[in-house]
């Protein structure tokens, strides 16, 4: 592969509409996942509790980096967006679940997302290539 950036997965695509960004995106031994929100049948989720919400999002992270060859366990850095302060508990209680182990670096903030969605996290994995000589 040399130094070539990867692009894993195929069009990200939400309500129909192929969106302008790659679903995730494989640098070396990197792997780089978009902002993922949670999502049902092909559509945002905007209904449902931060825990639900969350269990998609990290179920769609899960899907991902098992398409890079990666697992949670080569996580190395998590941003995390909630659109309310309050729903942090119920966040962070999923996320320990998906992480229970040596769980990432990780940020988070409240802000307004684009999405009427109460949850967005975009991880980044690192997982060294195997030998190509």
């Amino acid at each position: 592969m040399g130094s070539k950036k990867q692009v894993i997965g195929g069009p990200l695509e939400i309500g129909g509409r192929v969106l302008s960004l790659s679903r995730a995106i494989r640098a070396g031994d990197f792997v780089f996942l978009t902002g993922q929100i949670p999502m049902r049948d092909g559509v945002p989720m905007t209904d449902g509790t931060v825990e639900e919400q969350t269990r998609a999002v990290l179920d769609d992270i899960t899907k991902t980096l098992a398409e890079a060859d990666c697992t949670r366990d080569d996580v190395i850095k998590a941003m995390v967006w909630l659109r309310e302060r309050n729903d942090f508990p119920g966040f962070n209680a999923v996320y320990a679940d998906y992480f229970p182990v040596e769980p990432p670096t990780r940020s988070a903030v409240v802000s307004d997302l684009l999405v009427d969605a109460r949850v967005e996290v975009e991880v980044v994995a690192y997982r060294p290539l195997k030998d190509q000589s």
